[in-house]
């Protein structure tokens, strides 16, 4: 705890029931993993290997796991399959079987999601795991409807009066946010007419691009005013944020405002821990959002939907596509350290990888 990675060798693990065993290719960062490094935050017990994206290709198989399904015709979990994963150590209590910085991994299937043969390189499919779940479970707390209904609720037909909030769009996570909740926009089921955004002036137009509407900089002194304005300009109310990354404080000023447009409390769905000293604000509920931690059926149940399904289906539409650019930082499990303290000193609009296997 406290130090820096060392790499060790050790046996390769087997894959159970409901479980590959991958051959990782690329491996994308987190602010998680130096946290987990630096203060061995869920660790039970060392040594152990942690870390969450992976690229990589399926070696073996274990029982239970679906060959195909109807949805989407041919292999999806066989060897030789090229995959993304977000590895389970965090929920394994860091059995170092599940860890991402390794060459070989096991995973859940639930966890795993086949990508195309070609269009995607190993680099930037290593970017998708983490910021595509972390959106999706955003919406799912925030008590929006998944597209077609998937869990069961419905968007009874609600006129589009509303903007989506994603604060902190250019995060790694918060560019997903952008890119799912322009799909959420175009169901001509949700409520949403319009993607909000905050970033920096440099990343504005890459973030229209992922599928913003509008993008307001986070560094405007009156950025609060600005989207408040902006929203009443364009007849729209915004009471769903995703707090992707930035000031919880600014995201509650704005939900605030429009407070008194909905019976139901506007939300904010945080990635980051929220502050222990944040205020509560009348009309507005703060939540910080992670998978189940202790309920393995009810966590399967969750990734089976973000990463084997809705993932797995957006890649083979070409709706969704690896975002931010990766920065490679080097080759080598040795380099993790190196990308971890670049990580630290803060990067922007980019996802800094590893290549283990390429």
């Amino acid at each position: 705890m406290g130090k820096p990675f060392e790499v060790q060798s050790r046996t390769t693990p087997k894959p159970g029931p409901g479980e590959v065993l991958l051959q990782v290719k690329s491996v994308a960062l987190n602010p998680a993993d130096h946290i987990m490094r630096d203060l061995g935050i869920h660790i039970p017990k060392f040594p152990t290997v942690i870390g969450f994206d992976i690229s990589g290709q399926i070696l073996e198989v274990g029982e239970d796991v679906p060959a195909d399904t109807n949805a989407s015709p041919g292999p999806l979990y066989q060897p030789g399959t090229r995959v993304v994963a977000y590895a389970a150590a965090a929920f394994k209590d860091c059995n170092p079987d599940y860890g991402a910085f390794q060459e070989k991994v096991v995973v859940p299937w639930q966890h795993v999601a086949p990508i195309p043969d070609e269009g995607i390189s190993w680099n930037e499919a290593a970017t998708l795991p983490v910021a595509i779940q972390v959106p999706l479970s955003v919406w799912d707390a925030l008590g929006i409807p998944r597209s077609g209904g998937a869990n069961g609720a419905s968007s009874n037909n609600r006129p589009k009066k509303e903007a989506l909030l994603v604060w902190g769009a250019s995060s790694s996570v918060g560019t997903g946010g952008v890119q799912s909740a322009k799909l959420m926009k175009e169901d001509s089921k949700s409520p949403f007419a319009a993607v909000y955004a905050t970033a920096g002036a440099a990343n504005q137009e890459y973030i229209k691009s992922l599928g913003a509407d509008r993008v307001f900089d986070y560094k405007d002194p009156r950025l609060v005013e600005s989207i408040i304005s902006a929203a009443k300009e364009d007849g729209v109310v915004i009471q769903n944020c995703f707090l992707a990354m930035g000031d919880l404080a600014q995201c509650q000023a704005v939900l605030k405002a429009f407070a008194g447009d909905s019976q139901e409390k506007a939300k904010i769905g945080s990635a980051p821990p929220l502050p222990e000293d944040a205020a509560a604000v009348d009309g507005v509920e703060a939540m910080f959002v992670i998978p189940a931690m202790h309920d393995d059926g009810e966590r399967l149940a969750q990734f089976k939907y973000w990463i084997a399904t809705w993932l797995r289906e957006k890649l083979a539409s070409g709706q969704i596509k690896p975002s931010p650019e990766p920065t490679v930082v080097g080759r080598g499990l040795d380099q993790i350290n190196v990308g971890l303290s670049q990580l630290q000193k803060g990067v922007s609009c980019t996802k800094l990888v590893i290549e283990v296997g390429v």
